[in-house]
């Protein structure tokens, strides 16, 4: 819910995409003016444009050497303009899902709603510049810091937090489905509801928690420091944005995927099972999916060679494999996987059943072409629209009402006529379950 909430403020706020929303409330102390992150290998990308973050602990001012007059000349600027975001919306959604799966059997029919109301004021406070420069002239870095050792025998690349977004208030969020009959509009496809229910979900955001962040990347040389100001990865996002791809959005999509996935027909199949079996394996389990993204990233992230272990039997397959492969071919595949995982970590639970599901169905081709359909369309504008609806026509109804359902959890709800209706600018999510569908496609050797 937290995740879904400074995404919406940092949109709202920021239309650029520079903020970074913070992801879990739980870590939102970490995200502090001054505090020094790590940015993860994997890069931006279509369904997450925001950086890859992970916290590191330390402050600037911890890694740096003492400064003469032991005074720190660094200082916050609040600002003093603020603006309230407020949202309350409502969605109704009819229909009727039935899913045999041994040995449960889930029957669900009815309506659903799903709410969603919240208002918050958030507060800017950014580092001025000037003092951050005027510490950089009279403070080295500290390379005797264990930290920053280790720093220097990898390829992460530091940066440091120079504006926010917090909460200026206490604010409560809240969110709910309603279920009547045997229907629930977010759902397990192993779960069976029967009655109405009605699930209530209430978070508290408190005053002072940070929601967003901007950063500025740090550079490090032999005990020197600068801050870049026009990094690389920055222009050339800005001239791709002003030139824009020949196809739209989809063709940018379609592009991103496709390179991102370049080097899976290249696998042995039996190589190409092996990473199937185990995406399969962590759409079950988010503590594996946790695991092996986690793994996936210190490969990429390490300069020397990287010994694979784990205690689950469900990974050692893939590691085992892995570590025997030459260190080009173990990038190639771990930059594969992570974006994979990127993708699936955007969808919901509920998502991952309905796309085991339609593995074991075998109907990933045409939910792929559906998607790839929406994507034609500017959903982001929240305008209704068509799409074909022999795209909808699967040879048995609960094919149709599954597929229905995935998409919806994306934000897009359809009809069976093809009538499409965008919700809360889903476009990234939407990018999320296709660029799932087109990888699990690939995997599993559809056509």
């Amino acid at each position: 819910m937290f995740k879904k909430l400074t995404k919406i403020i940092a949109n709202e706020m920021d239309p650029s995409k520079d903020l970074v929303p913070v992801e879990s409330i739980a870590d939102n102390e970490h995200f502090r003016p001054l505090c020094l992150l790590k940015k993860k290998r994997k890069s931006k990308t279509i369904f997450h444009p925001a950086p890859y973050y992970q916290r590191t602990g330390f402050t600037l001012q911890d890694v740096l050497l003492p400064g003469e007059d032991g005074k720190s000349i660094v200082f916050l600027h609040p600002d003093s303009s603020q603006i309230t975001i407020t949202k309350a919306s409502k969605d109704q959604a009819d229909g009727r899902l039935s899913i045999s799966r041994d040995p449960a059997s889930v029957d669900l029919q009815g309506g659903a709603s799903l709410s969603k109301e919240f208002s918050i004021t958030p507060q800017k406070k950014s580092i001025s510049l000037e003092s951050l420069e005027a510490l950089r002239r009279e403070r080295e870095i500290n390379m005797d810091h264990s930290f920053i050792q280790q720093l220097q025998r990898t390829n992460i690349h530091l940066y440091v937090i120079t504006e926010i977004l917090e909460a200026s208030e206490e604010t409560v969020y809240k969110e709910s489905t309603k279920a009547d009959g045997s229907f629930k509009a977010t759902f397990y496809a192993t779960f069976c509801v029967k009655g109405t229910r009605e699930d209530k979900q209430t978070i508290v955001i408190p005053k002072g928690c940070t929601l967003a962040f901007r950063t500025t990347p740090v550079l490090i040389r032999d005990g020197a420091w600068d801050l870049d100001y026009f990094p690389v990865e920055a222009l050339r996002r800005a001239a791709y944005i002003a030139d824009g791809p020949s196809q739209g959005k989809l063709g940018a999509v379609m592009s991103e995927v496709k390179y991102s996935c370049r080097n899976f027909p290249e696998l042995s199949p039996d190589l190409l099972l092996i990473v199937f079996n185990t995406i399969k394996a962590v759409m079950r389990d988010k503590n594996l999916l946790q695991e092996l993204t986690q793994t996936m990233e210190e490969i990429l992230e390490q300069n020397d060679g990287y010994e694979l272990k784990t205690e689950s039997p469900d990974l050692k397959d893939l590691f085992n494999t892995l570590q025997h492969l030459p260190k080009d071919g173990l990038l190639l595949c771990a930059e594969g996987i992570t974006y994979i995982l990127g993708a699936l970590h955007e969808l919901m639970d509920e998502q991952l059943w309905l796309l085991l599901e339609s593995l074991e169905r075998r109907i990933l081709s045409q939910q792929l072409n559906l998607v790839e359909n929406l994507l034609k369309h500017d959903l982001d504008k929240g305008k209704s629209f068509h799409v074909d609806a022999r795209l909808l026509s699967f040879p048995h109804e609960e094919e149709q009402m599954l597929t229905m359902e995935l998409v919806q959890l994306s934000g897009v709800q359809l009809q069976q006529d093809g009538s499409a209706v965008p919700r809360d600018q889903p476009f990234e999510s939407v990018a999320a379950l296709f660029a799932a569908l087109y990888t699990l496609n690939l995997l599993s050797g559809s056509k």
